[in-house]
């Protein structure tokens, strides 16, 4: 379409409830937040849940509320949703300038059956091939996108998520650490296979003479199957006293929880960015993760220790000396620091994103 004519209206489209507390959701709200406070007016628009796995009546549904917009206004659609709806996207594409927000590729989901993660794939391409731009949170994920995906590079634009760098200096600055004795390790992310807990629980079982304890924050409602499994092995390893899982829990306790912890720890099989692992090095925490997808970009050699996915040995070594050397610790922790004075902040990812939309809108 070509409107002549820029605009500062908006629809953001997403899958389920904004509120759901993962990294992908965060990054939209935090999107929506600062185009909002950049004068864009933004409309609001969930499709309905079970996605990527929406049933006819979800899909049914989809296109009445889609194909319905006011024609003319730009509409950013989170992928989530949109990788699966590829003949609507055909349809609104016709209507609207359409901005694909991709997290990660949804084949790239651990999991899943081949059949389904080259059903995904194929959904996904098609989607994406009637998209004006595709908006991707890292450089890793850009290179997903183009390759697997089979989206041209000059469609494609990153935009890193941010943290609230001097929000946090001054909390920082302001608090003080609590200590039981023991060192607080720290894992941020919904109970998913992707996430790791398994791994992660079996790598800690050789260290159970060590202090330390370990706190598990995120939603614990969307994968069942990991949920059981990690309960199975807190007792199995006899990590009851241990291993605190939380489940969701609010922003403050959130912060308290990175304010109290020694070090933060994820056995992420695949991350598109890590907004988890950003957001400890942002606090000067040091970190313990795996080197799948983005997480080496997230995660400097000076800021922590990255192990290859699914290998516990590696991750054992990694958590004991982490645990053992404080000294090395705090090397760490220092970096961490460095490297979060450099980080983009959200007012950075929103200014990027809002200079994006003005300059592919009616073009």
């Amino acid at each position: 379409m070509d409107s002549g004519v820029k605009t500062q209206q908006l629809i953001f489209v997403y899958p389920g409830d904004l509120a759901t507390p993962t990294g992908g959701y965060a990054y939209d709200r935090r999107i929506i937040d600062g185009l909002t406070q950049l004068g864009w007016q933004v409309e609001l628009l969930s499709l309905g849940s079970n996605f990527p796995y929406p049933g006819q009546e979800t899909i049914a549904s989809a296109r009445q509320l889609l194909l319905h917009l006011k024609p003319g206004i730009p509409i950013v659609m989170d992928g989530l949703a949109l990788g699966v709806l590829p003949e609507i996207v055909a349809e609104l594409a016709m209507s609207h300038d359409v901005i694909a927000l991709i997290h990660h590729p949804l084949a790239f989901e651990t999991g899943i059956s081949a059949d389904q993660a080259a059903v995904f794939k194929a959904s996904e391409a098609l989607a994406l091939s009637y998209v004006k731009r595709v908006v991707v949170n890292s450089p890793s994920t850009a290179k997903q996108v183009s390759q697997f995906l089979g989206v041209q590079s000059d469609k494609i634009e990153v935009i890193l998520p941010g943290t609230d760098r001097q929000a946090i200096e001054k909390r920082s600055k302001e608090a003080s650490k609590q200590s039981n004795g023991k060192l607080q390790l720290l894992s941020v992310g919904s109970v998913i296979h992707r996430k790791g807990f398994d791994i992660l629980l079996e790598a800690l079982y050789p260290l159970i003479a060590l202090p330390w304890t370990l706190s598990i924050a995120g939603d614990i409602t969307r994968d069942d199957v990991a949920y059981k499994q990690l309960q199975k092995d807190i007792v199995r390893f006899g990590f009851q006293d241990r291993i605190h899982v939380l489940g969701a829990v609010t922003e403050e306790h959130l912060e308290n929880l990175y304010r109290q912890a020694d070090i933060f720890v994820l056995a992420s099989r695949f991350e598109g960015f890590g907004m988890a692992y950003a957001e400890a090095i942002a606090r000067g925490i040091p970190v313990i993760g795996t080197n799948a997808g983005a997480i080496a970009d997230t995660v400097p050699a000076t800021a922590g220790l990255l192990v290859p996915p699914d290998d516990v040995q590696s991750l054992t070594i990694a958590l004991r000396k982490m645990i053992q050397d404080e000294e090395y610790r705090l090397t760490l922790s220092q970096g961490a620091s460095e490297v979060a004075a450099l980080q983009t902040t959200w007012e950075d990812s929103s200014k990027r994103f809002s200079e994006v939309l003005s300059c592919c809108v009616g073009c």
